[in-house]
């Protein structure tokens, strides 16, 4: 009985963990995205240079991604698509973010 105890505490503790993990590499993924549309979103104005989606591209790499969207919408409006490098256990981290001129 109290070996059954333990593999059902084990098994719950190891789900526990891989949703943990999950959330970290989601969270990671949704930075690396907000920050690359920041960073191209400032190309894309002018503030800073570079072409708007390769400041992207290195801006995720920096941070374990890459792009794999890129578009500018006209008017210092940029959405960035990201992934991480690194594949979690049942799947691809992927991020999303526009950024653009304050209203």
């Amino acid at each position: 009985m109290s070996l059954g105890l333990v593999a059902v505490l084990g098994a719950l503790l190891a789900g526990l963990l891989l949703l943990a993990q999950a959330g970290v590499m989601a969270s990671r993924a949704a930075t690396a995205a907000d920050l690359s549309a920041l960073a191209a979103a400032d190309a894309a104005r002018g503030l800073t240079s570079g072409e708007p989606c390769s400041v992207a591209s290195a801006v995720a790499a920096e941070h374990g991604a890459r792009t794999t969207r890129c578009g500018t919408l006209g008017e210092g409006i940029v959405e960035v698509s990201t992934e991480l490098l690194q594949p979690f256990l049942f799947g691809q981290a992927t991020g999303r973010a526009r950024a653009g001129p304050p209203p």
